[in-house]
């Protein structure tokens, strides 16, 4: 093992601390940047979105009078009433589709999003990115429910697909292995 002198271990220890203010200095320009705040807008929304499924759902049950479980049945008076109740409903199930969409869509945008922003994107190119998602999955949302004739449904399905694809390909372009 060799020994240093002081002096040359206080001179490795600030060479060392200087380099962590550095890549901390930048982490912190890079959190505080616009591109970050505009993907925390839009990635709000989309999850606000995704939630507003849950009571949507909710919606339709009661309306419908559909439930899933024998438990949900409660305002029902006979036993027969709460086995009536008991079934799939079209509409129930549509929205629970739209809901299963959102999931397989919107958690890979939130995940490769924030990968994308810590790359430096410019803000333009970014919100270009953001707002073509946010737009695709509200028109997929309203083409489900509606429901709007095919393709409007796939093609919204399609084009946000892309958006998240192009925001991967920067994130792995970018990356240094």
């Amino acid at each position: 093992m060799m020994l240093m002198s002081p002096m040359t271990a206080y001179f490795r220890f600030t060479r060392k601390r200087d380099s962590n203010r550095t890549a901390m200095a930048e982490l912190t320009h890079i959190i505080d940047s616009e591109v970050v705040l505009a993907f925390s807008t839009y990635a709000t929304i989309v999850v606000l979105k995704m939630m507003l499924m849950s009571p949507m759902t909710a919606y339709f049950r009661f309306t419908r009078k559909c439930f899933a479980n024998m438990e949900d049945t409660g305002m029902a008076k006979t036993p027969e009433d709460k086995k009536r109740m008991l079934r799939v409903d079209p509409d129930v199930e549509r929205v629970r589709r739209c809901h299963q969409n959102d999931l397989e869509n919107i958690i890979p945008f939130i995940v490769i999003g924030l990968l994308y922003t810590l790359t430096g994107p410019d803000l333009s190119t970014a919100l270009l990115h953001f707002r073509v998602f946010v737009g695709s999955r509200l028109f997929h949302t309203v083409a489900y429910i509606l429901p709007l004739p095919q393709p409007s449904r796939g093609l919204a399905w399609m084009v946000g697909m892309g958006a998240t694809f192009s925001m991967a390909y920067r994130v792995l372009s970018t990356t240094h292995l």
